[in-house]
């Protein structure tokens, strides 16, 4: 079987393609510190100035340290209302992106409710840095 020479516009085409395939099978190290970046400057835009997520750090609000997986209203040295004090759930992800979104709904009574209202998506992302900064 004899090979057929290649054109110096095939082999270049291979290239590329090989390229391509390479940079979109492959995950992105650059595309990581943006996303990253993004989910803190959602914390910072939404959260920072009532919260912290440093334990012990408690401001106007409760700090955030490991918040999911924590019972709600029972952290140590903060004054939660009682609503938040009585709402006999663990926060999750959903959970915790819903009263972000619409604290009343989910705790009505609470502390925060001047304060919530952020969109579902930047709630998602304050999630996504609340998970990273607690580890």
């Amino acid at each position: 079987m004899q090979s057929r020479p290649q054109s110096p516009q095939g082999t270049w085409l291979r290239a590329i393609a090989g390229a391509l395939t390479l940079l979109l099978s492959a995950p992105s190290l650059a595309q990581q510190p943006a996303s990253d970046d993004a989910a803190q400057q959602a914390f910072n835009n939404s959260c920072r100035t009532c919260h912290s997520v440093k334990e012990g750090d408690n401001r106007l609000g409760p700090n955030l340290n490991k918040i999911v997986g924590r019972k709600a209203g029972s952290l140590p040295n903060y004054n939660y209302s009682s609503s938040m004090e009585e709402a006999g759930f663990v926060w999750d992800q959903d959970k915790l992106t819903r009263f972000m979104v619409k604290p009343d709904e989910v705790v009505s009574g609470n502390k925060m409710q001047p304060y919530g209202g952020v969109s579902a998506e930047e709630a998602a992302k304050v999630v996504a840095y609340l998970q990273a900064a607690s580890r």
